[in-house]
């Protein structure tokens, strides 16, 4: 098996709520595709519903504007906001996307991509029907029958499904079957939730942001283990994800703790030519990492010390720009992961500023403006 169907990598641009060209947020979605246009090591770009404002064709029109020149495949789902015309024909139309439910299998990883809002009325009714959920419980018992690991790709929380029924059972689905990763957008702000077996990723708005600055969020799912970090626009590359092991904020509740000789894998995102990857546990010396012409993942093996806590991956670039991440894997010992209620951000690890998470739940959903 290649590294490339080992790992999926994608960036996750946040609810758009496009009106205007003129407008700060259609600059920042420009800026933000032209960064992202720059590096190579990502497999697509996803859009998580409230694309258009207001559902209206011209703003559709800023939406498929943008990603015309984008050389990466762009994956667009449907938001409440996308339904304010009272149907989403204007969304088909004006993006010619594909119609949801779909699936693709990427770098070895099934996506499902979802519609939350086209068997509602209309703003936060949001609903999957009978055809919709049986055709993802197909698809998750024919992932499970190949074992293969699921990403889905829907709005919300399943806890925000309003149909009878529908939200106990989706949460369920999901978290008996084989996703490991749920993205979504709507909250408006940066946020992960961990039930044990599935990470749920919800990224910052950029047309109506509440908390912190305008950016972007980069996720992998390497060989089941889920990272994510967000990434401000305009903040120089590079840009380091460290995609195993997994932090203990995002271990799978199987997940054995890091002990002995342990591989570190880290992608690292550029628009220049990487001079140096090292890594380090805890304040000990630093270790070259290397990565072959093929391969994504810069990687090292390393004997991991009794009591040890966090691994740290940095890399520098030839123009000299330098980044570095860290994570806390799972130790020996640790207490076993239980969710509090799964399907909804009842399982949020909270405030994580390394990775771009602030924990304020500051938007129109939680605690934030009426928009």
């Amino acid at each position: 098996m290649s590294e490339r169907t080992e790992i999926l990598v994608f960036a996750h641009v946040g609810d758009l709520h496009l009106t205007d060209p003129r407008a700060r947020n259609a600059v920042d979605y420009e800026a933000i595709l032209s960064e992202i246009d720059e590096t190579s090591g990502l497999d697509f770009v996803f859009l998580p519903g409230d694309n258009a404002d207001h559902g209206r064709p011209e703003e559709y029109a800023l939406v498929r504007a943008g990603l015309r020149g984008l050389r990466l495949p762009a994956h667009v789902i449907t938001g409440d906001h996308d339904m304010e015309g009272g149907s989403l024909d204007a969304f088909y139309a004006g993006l010619g996307a594909e119609r949801l439910p779909y699936a693709v299998t990427v770098s070895g990883t099934r996506c499902l991509f979802l519609d939350m809002c086209g068997m509602g009325t209309g703003g936060l009714d949001f609903r999957l029907g009978s055809d919709q959920i049986a055709w993802l419980e197909r698809e998750l018992a024919e992932a499970e029958a190949e074992a293969r690991i699921c990403a889905l790709f829907m709005h919300s929380y399943p806890a925000d499904l309003k149909a009878e029924g529908e939200a106990a059972r989706i949460a369920e689905m999901v978290h008996r079957g084989p996703v490991r990763l749920v993205e979504m957008g709507h909250t408006h702000y940066n946020e992960l939730a961990n039930d044990g077996r599935t990470v749920y990723a919800a990224c910052r708005s950029t047309g109506q942001i509440e908390e912190g600055p305008v950016g972007y969020a980069v996720a992998a799912l390497d060989r089941g283990t889920v990272a994510w970090r967000f990434k401000e626009v305009g903040r120089s590359w590079p840009f380091v994800l460290i995609t195993t092991p997994s932090d203990r904020r995002l271990a799978h509740a199987h997940d054995r703790p890091v002990a002995g000789d342990t591989e570190i894998r880290a992608v690292v995102l550029g628009s220049t030519e990487i001079v140096e990857c090292v890594c380090c546990i805890d304040e000990g010396s630093w270790h070259p990492m290397l990565r072959g012409a093929d391969e994504r993942c810069y990687r090292a093996r390393i004997a991991w010390p009794p009591g040890a806590r966090r691994i740290a991956v940095r890399a520098r670039d030839m123009a000299g720009g330098l980044d570095e991440d860290v994570v806390e894997p799972a130790s020996t010992g640790a207490e076993p992961l239980i969710s509090r209620g799964i399907g909804s951000d009842a399982d949020a690890v909270g405030p994580w500023p390394e990775k771009g998470l602030l924990g304020t739940q500051l938007g129109p959903n939680r605690n934030g403006r009426q928009w």
